[in-house]
């Protein structure tokens, strides 16, 4: 990884997606933020913040829990938005930048979550519930379609 990415990553970003939440979605080729020592595969191809998967090429479906920390969640958000296939997990920040210049224009639909996601974290133990809900972003019509009829808690709002 970069150096100013590196120096942007803390260990606050080491969260980890509850397994439940990825089996509803499907098989995903490739995770560009994959942890370090994940607790179980999110995807065929992990990328953890030693291999930076911001300059590698992404193919195939993505799925993307960005890090958290800034500009790293812009820098993920817009590469998948520009990549066009995968599903984005975020907070419910419907009022930011990111969301207003990049999800809104780009993504094609998105899954409200009913409730609020308890990470893990590293070793394997379940974070406190976080002070806001998350949100499933699909980029393309066949993401779309497995938000829309996953069996994931939420309501579903079509886009572009």
């Amino acid at each position: 990884m970069n150096t100013r990415l590196e120096k942007s990553v803390r260990s606050s970003d080491e969260w980890y997606t509850p397994k439940e939440i990825l089996d509803a979605l499907g098989k995903f080729d490739l995770d560009p933020c994959a942890p370090i020592h994940p607790l179980w595969p999110t995807a065929e191809v992990m990328y953890d913040q030693n291999i930076d998967g911001l300059s590698q090429i992404w193919e195939g479906r993505v799925w993307l829990n960005p890090p958290y920390s800034r500009p790293l969640i812009e820098l993920f958000v817009r590469k998948l938005a520009e990549h066009g296939n995968g599903i984005a997990l975020l907070f419910n920040r419907c009022d930011s930048k990111m969301f207003q210049d990049v999800i809104f224009p780009k993504a094609t639909g998105m899954k409200f979550l009913r409730h609020r996601i308890r990470f893990y974290r590293p070793g394997g133990a379940r974070g406190d519930s976080p002070s806001r809900g998350s949100i499933l972003l699909a980029f393309g019509e066949d993401n779309a379609e497995i938000l829309r009829n996953c069996a994931i808690e939420g309501k579903y709002v079509q886009l572009n």
